[in-house]
């Protein structure tokens, strides 16, 4: 099965929808509730991420479609590695089956793929199969997907600290150049738009460490529905929420 096709219906949706609505540039996603999807079907937990990961195809592919230029999604947190592991094995292998049949069915797509969080976390394998979808990627000017990949905004933050202390250090920058710009560059994200708008799918009423600097002024739609059950008109529906917002970012 394609990772991504084409669909002249959904195409037509989209546009119809973009001619609708104001949409945010950038939206992030915590694909969340696909241990749960499968414990309520007496599945095993691995059942509910491979089932997540053909939903997680099916949104990707429609945000492109309606004409959000960023999509980032959750896809493993650096929390995710205490799970069991047969659990974290079985991941391990969607991942790389999945990114294996994405150099091939990316090829004739507009998206931009990038990985964002600590990759050495990951065997060789895995390392060498996200560059070699970043690189083959690059020349596109689509939407950009973002796949959060052994990511922790806490680490993220972290790491970007300790990088603008060694460039003050060498010399490179000076204390009086540090902002909020200088440090949102040290970011993952760096050069992106912050997101306009997080979805959550599950219930869960929290953050769960997802970019904690890019969404001080994000709009949040939680919505009571298991990932693996996340449709296409769930992805339009929080569109609408965020399109009947009032984005002051703290003025009146």
């Amino acid at each position: 099965m394609a990772l991504f096709g084409k669909n002249k219906k959904d195409n037509a949706a989209g546009a119809a929808l973009a001619e609708e609505i104001v949409l945010p540039k950038h939206v992030g996603i915590i694909m969340d509730g696909n241990g749960r999807w499968a414990k309520n079907r007496g599945l095993p937990r691995k059942a509910g991420h491979r089932e997540g990961a053909q939903v997680f195809r099916t949104i990707t592919r429609y945000a492109s479609e309606v004409g959000i230029r960023y999509l980032t999604v959750y896809a493993f947190s650096t929390e995710n590695w205490k799970r069991p592991e047969d659990e974290v094995g079985a991941l391990m292998g969607l991942f790389k089956s999945y990114l294996k049949e994405a150099l091939e069915d990316f090829k004739d797509d507009d998206i931009v793929v990038r990985f964002i969080g600590e990759k050495s976390g990951f065997s060789p394998e895995l390392q060498k199969l996200m560059t070699e979808n970043e690189e083959s990627s690059a020349y596109r000017d689509g939407m950009v997907l973002n796949i959060a990949m052994n990511y922790g905004s806490r680490d993220e933050i972290v790491r970007a600290v300790k990088s603008i202390c060694a460039d003050v250090k060498s010399g490179r920058i000076g204390e009086s150049d540090i902002s909020e710009q200088l440090f949102s560059d040290y970011l993952y994200t760096a050069g992106q738009p912050d997101p306009d708008l997080i979805i959550r799918p599950s219930g869960e009423y929290r953050i769960s460490n997802f970019m904690l600097w890019q969404s001080a002024y994000t709009e949040f739609v939680i919505m009571n529905k298991l990932w693996p059950d996340f449709t296409k008109a769930d992805f339009d529906e929080a569109l609408r929420l965020y399109a009947q917002r009032n984005r002051r970012y703290g003025g009146v």
